[in-house]
């Protein structure tokens, strides 16, 4: 195929990042007729450019505020046309459709606009651009002949190109630029998709009017992301790797954070910061979770996030080393101080919504530790995805949002004021846990630990275990302590054994067909226990 130059070109862009110096290049250096539309064609003028108004070109105003205005067969057959057909030319001759031969778009900012706080569905509709997705898709359709460009960071190798061409663009390029733009309208498509599926009741049964028909999942998911960077390698050393931003994340999510500083995020970086930042948001008070694999082997509220981090620090000071910190406050000199000189703490990754500008410059001593600015705190995705062999699995993210008016105590025995405050930490921690889990606590800080089991009677002597030794290391009687578990007790064993470790109080969902033998037991050691009527597994 003999590539033809670039002749005609169509400007339409709401990043304007850029264009006035790349059309002024089109039509100085190659002689290309521009035709623009309503702001792009006033900026282009205001820049020097000597552009068409789109209205001029179709002979038919722009109307009905803008949102009519490139849907006109004489933009879409000019682009549409084959060039080696010669019934298309003919058919162009004859309807007066010139060739266009390149299209330069950028949509309407649909994603920006609804990831406003106060954004209203209205406006949320008016940004949702109609004619920019289809000049895009026509130009990629015939990107034999036709260059389409979606993205700013394309013009000076595109001007390169021409240069070395006689004005052309080569085939490769054109498919290249063609799969960039179909990728973006799909992008785009799903965004939306993805916003109406958030603000638009669809009834499980789609031909029943009856209101009082729960909602669903929608039938068809649709799930996009941009590659934000690769990954060193995945899991494991022998696995590649990548992350994708998804369109929808939250403001203050681990995917918006920023990294003021360290090495580059591993894959389990990731694993692992998500886990410690989820856990953490769960507190209103100041709190620290010390996360490592996928586990928080320390966790504390305090007054201060300085005194949570070293009541944290000390639930498992072995486990903390090389662990992931996660703090709900700003991070003052004094909680890096603590960690990076008293307690000489290797820490991977510390996240939180901001950092003092002198436990920055702390923090900037050691080089390597990743530190991610999230900029504030809200509750994350509303969804959970995860993959399986060649399918995914979507739920509702879990969180601890039972009102304790609402607990059951079925003991003879209630927890005091000081139990309840504890159980409910240790409640909020407890999810954190991999199931089968059981977390002892004490002041409100998790100090006994058993994660993943697979039965709950060796989660439960672990996180007993856990909890005397650290008991013994703070100096503390190991008594008064309470226990929380993700899910009911099958058996009295539970019960009966963290009796002999000193547990006064225990907060779990109930639900056992034996829970009369877990009752029983705690009223035989004298233990208050709270049914919360909610599991909290984390697999």
């Amino acid at each position: 195929m003999t590539e033809r130059p670039i002749k005609r070109a169509l400007v339409s862009v709401t990043n304007k990042a850029g264009v006035v110096d790349f059309v002024k290049t089109l039509e100085d250096e190659f002689g290309v007729e521009v035709i623009s539309t309503g702001g792009t064609a006033k900026e282009l003028a205001a820049g020097g450019a000597h552009v068409k108004p789109i209205e001029d070109y179709t002979g038919f105003p722009e109307m009905m505020g803008g949102r009519v205005k490139t849907l006109h067969p004489l933009v879409h057959g000019g682009l549409l046309c084959r060039r080696d057909n010669p019934q298309d030319m003919a058919d162009a001759k004859a309807n007066g459709v010139n060739m266009i031969d390149m299209v330069v778009v950028s949509l309407y900012e649909f994603e920006k606009t609804v990831a406003k706080p106060n954004v209203t569905f209205s406006d949320a509709i008016e940004h949702i651009d109609i004619g920019g997705p289809s000049m895009l898709r026509s130009a990629a359709k015939n990107n034999d002949f036709v260059t389409v460009v979606s993205d700013p960071q394309d013009y000076d190798p595109i001007l390169s190109e021409m240069r070395a061409n006689g004005g052309a663009t080569t085939l490769a390029t054109r498919r290249r630029l063609a799969l960039k733009a179909f990728t973006m309208t799909a992008k785009y498509d799903a965004a939306i998709s993805s916003y109406l599926a958030d603000h638009v009741a669809v009834p499980q049964a789609a031909s029943s009017l009856d209101s009082s028909v729960e909602f669903s999942f929608p039938e068809l998911l649709t799930i996009t992301a941009a590659k934000q960077q690769s990954l060193r390698y995945g899991e494991n050393p022998q696995q590649s790797a990548a992350v994708y931003h998804l369109g929808n994340a939250s403001a203050h999510s681990l995917g918006m954070a920023r990294q003021i500083q360290g090495k580059q995020l591993s894959y389990n970086n990731f694993l692992d910061a998500d886990a410690a930042w989820t856990a953490v948001r769960e507190f209103d008070e100041p709190a620290v979770i010390i996360l490592k694999h996928q586990n928080p082997c320390g966790s504390a509220v305090a007054h201060d996030v300085t005194q949570a981090y070293d009541r944290a620090f000390q639930c498992d000071p072995i486990s903390a080393f090389g662990g992931i910190i996660a703090v709900n406050r700003e991070v003052p000199l004094s909680l890096v101080e603590h960690f990076a000189d008293n307690n000489k703490q290797f820490v991977e990754v510390l996240i939180a919504p901001s950092f003092s500008s002198d436990a920055l410059a702390r923090l900037a001593r050691r080089k390597n530790l990743r530190v991610l600015e999230t900029g504030g705190i809200d509750k994350g995705v509303s969804l959970e995805i995860r993959s399986i062999d060649g399918a995914l699995l979507v739920q509702e993210t879990d969180r601890v949002d039972e009102d304790p008016a609402s607990f059951t105590v079925p003991t003879k025995r209630k927890p005091t004021d000081s139990e309840m405050d504890d159980l409910l930490f240790s409640w909020k921690v407890c999810k954190a846990v991999k199931s089968n889990a059981i977390l002892v606590a004490k002041n409100r800080a998790g100090i006994g630990m058993g994660p993943g089991q697979p039965n709950r009677v060796d989660s439960a002597q672990l996180a007993c275990e856990r909890a005397e030794k650290t008991c013994d290391r703070m100096g503390v009687a190991a008594e008064g302590l309470v226990a929380a578990s993700d899910a009911f007790f099958p058996f009295r064993d539970c019960v009966d054994l963290m009796a002999r470790h000193g547990v006064a109080a225990i907060i779990q969902p109930g639900g056992s067909i034996r829970d009369n033998e877990s009752i029983a037991a705690c009223d035989e050691h004298g233990i208050a226990m709270v049914f919360t009527g909610k599991r909290h597994f984390r697999h």
